[in-house]
C-alpha cells in the first residue's frame, strides 16, 4: 500500500510540473532550452515542497500540540514507534469536527498559507484563524487523551 501511495504521490507532483509548465509558457523568453526551463520549475516545486514539510513540522510541533508529554526517543532502526505515532496523530485528526481538521491539514500539513486556506475553504482569514486555534485546542486534548 505505501509504495501505490508514494507512486501516486510523485505522478502527481508530475502531472503538477507540467500543469505549471503549460501555465507559465508564456513567460518562457528562450534564453535557454525548454527542458532547462522546464527543469528549473520542476526544482522550483520540490523546492516549495521542503519548505512546506518544514514549515509543517515546526508549525505542527511549535503549536504545543504534544506539550508535556515525555515520549521515550525511539532507536532509529525502530519503525515501529514512529509507526504508533503517526497512527495516534492519524486518529486524533479524523476525530475532529470536518471545519476543524481542514483548516488543520490545509495550514499545517499540506502548508498552505492562511489567506489560501481561506480561498480554498471559501471563508474570511479571521475564520480561519480562529478555527485554526481551537483545532489546535482540540487536537492538543484529544492526544492527551489518547496517549496517556
Amino acid at each position: 500500500k505505501n509504495e501505490i501511495e508514494q507512486c501516486t504521490k510523485y505522478l502527481d507532483k508530475g502531472q503538477e510540473t507540467f500543469v505549471r509548465f503549460y501555465q507559465s509558457l508564456h513567460n518562457f523568453r528562450g534564453d535557454s532550452g525548454l527542458g532547462t526551463y522546464l527543469t528549473r520549475i520542476t526544482i522550483n516545486l520540490s523546492l516549495n515542497e521542503l519548505k512546506r514539510r518544514k514549515r509543517s513540522l515546526s508549525l505542527f510541533f511549535s503549536a504545543n500540540i504534544l506539550e508535556e508529554k515525555e515520549f521515550d526517543q525511539p532507536d532509529p532502526g525502530n519503525v515501529e514507534d514512529s509507526r504508533d505515532t503517526k497512527e495516534i496523530v492519524q486518529k486524533a485528526l479524523q476525530s475532529l469536527e470536518p471545519e476543524f481538521r481542514s483548516v488543520i491539514v490545509l495550514r499545517l500539513l499540506d502548508q498552505y498559507s492562511t489567506k489560501e486556506t481561506a480561498e480554498i475553504l471559501d471563508l474570511p482569514i479571521g475564520t480561519v484563524l480562529s478555527r485554526l486555534a481551537r483545532a489546535q485546542t482540540k487536537l492538543k486534548s484529544i492526544l492527551d487523551k489518547l496517549i496517556q
